[in-house]
């Protein structure tokens, strides 16, 4: 209805904000929820909703947030990568853990996209932390075509404890979704190994 009906725009947004302060905490995840579809468009208009559900006293809404930054993320990059980064060094630990795997999605296309702000988290002081970002690489590598790009943005980072994490983790994902990765276990350590060798020759 909002992006058929421009008239009714106005009212959908009134009411969407004025029933994200309803106390029942599954009514404001499926406010959520229907701001993502809007967002997936016109996210500044419902940017605001974001910034308060990142905080909701519910794991819910929270998770909401999550899901729908990674389907608005996946078609409208540009906004919503924007807000992102504006959080990932945010005080709340669990804002930074929501962020890093809301990202994800685009990023099993267009690794490229969310690298860069994934490589600012590479010191987070929080375990559970990097622990979502370390699954997350995971997650976007075994994809077609991006484990290259992964191994080549990896070399830049400066965390080996968490680099040598992502590639453990890399591997293990190539055999536990064997049925959908692009390539074979045995294919995806081959290429690590060769990335690898054949950039220490270069050095």
């Amino acid at each position: 209805m909002y992006s058929d009906e421009v008239a009714l725009g106005p009212v959908i947004l009134e009411m969407l904000f004025e029933l994200f302060s309803d106390p029942n905490f599954k009514v404001r995840q499926t406010v959520i929820n229907a701001a993502g579809e809007i967002g997936k468009t016109y996210f500044e208009e419902v940017r605001t909703i974001f910034d308060e559900g990142l905080k909701d006293p519910h794991h819910s809404p929270r998770n909401a947030v999550i899901g729908s930054v990674k389907k608005m993320g996946e078609v409208n990059p540009g906004p919503v990568l924007t807000w992102a980064k504006q959080y990932l060094h945010h005080e709340d630990k669990e804002i930074r853990r929501e962020i890093c795997h809301g990202i994800e999605l685009r990023g099993r296309k267009h690794p490229e996209d969310i690298l860069p702000l994934l490589q600012e988290l590479q010191h987070d002081p929080t375990a559970r932390v990097r622990n979502t970002l370390v699954h997350v690489i995971g997650q976007i590598a075994y994809k077609k075509g991006c484990l290259i790009k992964v191994l080549a943005h990896l070399k830049n980072w400066q965390n080996p404890a968490l680099v040598e994490a992502a590639l453990a983790e890399i591997i293990d994902v190539h055999d536990r979704y064997r049925n959908f990765a692009a390539l074979t276990q045995v294919e995806a350590i081959k290429l690590i190994d060769d990335y690898y060798v054949d950039q220490k020759r270069k050095c």
